[in-house]
């Protein structure tokens, strides 16, 4: 008996030590989706609408584990990034298309994501300007990036997404109706209202981003090099898995940004909020002190998370459609174009905080960058998923294939509702 019961917490923590290492390259993917971009995007849904959109964190869900899975799949086969495989499957416009619409639009989101870091920070330490937060993030930043090996860097990354956690706290500190959050979690609502469908054009916009896929592919590649691992269905299962997780943490987080807004500053009469700062200072008063801080924090966090995310998918980008040696794993004098691109990815980043262009209209036209790319995107990863002569019997399933076309038709219309809005 003794021997037994000492034999379980022994089986317990080999399992525990498992799953902790089956998680890995899609919880940062998922953690790094909710950025401060997305914690604007997410806020604003809440402050204009209250619980009203609640329902798209469960509606995006498989469809962002779906085309997430499919681009991790893609990486681990063929171990390239889906930027390589588009250079040697698809005629060259449509690879030159990606990086021509991809660029602008990860810079712009950089510079928006260094810029609301710096902006809460002031916040909260006022005696210093918001410029200068921002140049020091992103100095601090640029370093981990470089001089990091990939292990320690991957694992400080991992390790950031705890950072999001702090939104699940927050709707415990402020009076909450749960009853009413259980019926608009599961009651989609369709109002035929511009600015209503705006707000959802924009929150399909930052949960199905194109730059996610990218980076999701190459950080599958690195870390079967990484590991030395064998591709094989157990693997694809413990990766399928690991992206589940990450999809369900990142809407796990987005539903409790979008509930503690929509509780909080709706029900107070907040309804327009355009920045991260705007929403920390408006919970202030009401919500209290340790709601504004934990809000906060919650946004450096994910920038710091975000950002090397964000500056990483767009370096693998262009070096695999230039075919320049890559790799976070490798040191900068080895890969010197591949560091260069994501460097000046960053600074630029951070130069549009010294224009006239703001945070908001920067997240605006990335979003409209970012939804008129992802349904091409969506479309070549399905083709390539269910290529048999690039995927061999990894090809995908009926599920997979079901809620990748799922994803397909909704981005598309997000587009194209994207578009009118535009032309109204």
């Amino acid at each position: 008996m003794e021997g037994g019961s000492d034999s379980q917490p022994s089986r317990q923590r080999r399992s525990l030590g498992r799953l902790l290492k089956a998680i890995g390259p899609g919880l940062i993917t998922g953690a790094s989706d909710d950025d401060p971009s997305g914690v604007a995007t997410y806020s604003q849904a809440g402050a204009q609408f209250g619980l009203l959109t609640l329902w798209t964190a469960l509606v995006t869900f498989p469809l962002m584990a779906a085309v997430q899975e499919m681009c991790a799949r893609i990486g681990m086969v063929t171990q390239q990034g889906l930027t390589g495989i588009l250079r040697k499957t698809y005629p060259r416009p449509v690879l030159w298309l990606m990086v021509l619409f991809s660029f602008p639009a990860i810079v712009l989101n950089i510079g928006a994501d260094i810029a609301a870091m710096g902006a809460v920070t002031h916040l909260v330490v006022p005696t210093v300007p918001s410029l200068t937060w921002s140049v020091g993030f992103t100095g601090v930043i640029l370093l981990a990036i470089v001089w990091l090996p990939y292990q320690k860097f991957a694992a400080v990354l991992k390790w950031l997404c705890a950072a999001l956690l702090v939104y699940l706290i927050v709707p415990f500190l402020s009076h909450t109706d749960w009853r009413q959050v259980l019926h608009d979690a599961y009651t989609p609502v369709w109002r035929w209202d511009r600015d209503y469908l705006a707000i959802l054009v924009a929150i399909l916009g930052t949960t199905i981003s194109p730059y996610l896929f990218f980076w999701q592919a190459t950080m599958e590649v690195e870390a079967v090099k990484q590991k030395r691992l064998r591709v094989d269905k157990r693997l694809i299962e413990e990766m399928g898995f690991d992206v589940d997780i990450g999809m369900l943490f990142s809407n796990i987080v987005m539903f409790f940004i979008i509930l503690t807004t929509g509780t909080v500053l709706f029900n107070a009469g907040v309804h327009r909020i355009d920045t991260v700062e705007q929403a920390a200072q408006a919970l202030r008063p009401l919500a209290g002190d340790g709601a504004y801080y934990l809000f906060a924090l919650g946004v450096i966090g994910t920038g710091f998370l975000a950002i090397p995310v964000l500056a990483g998918a767009l370096s693998y980008l262009v070096a695999e459609a230039f075919d320049w040696r890559e790799g976070l794993d490798r040191k900068p004098h080895e890969a010197p174009a591949f560091y260069a691109v994501l460097i000046i990815a960053v600074l630029i980043g951070l130069g549009i905080n010294y224009t006239h262009i703001g945070a908001v209209r920067a997240l605006i036209w990335s979003a409209m960058l970012y939804g008129l790319t992802a349904p091409v995107i969506i479309a070549i990863v399905l083709h390539i998923a269910n290529n048999k002569k690039v995927m061999g019997d990894y090809v995908n399933g009926v599920w997979s294939n079901l809620f990748g076309g799922l994803a397909f038709v909704l981005m598309t219309a997000a587009a194209g509702l994207l578009v009118w809005f535009q032309v109204r």
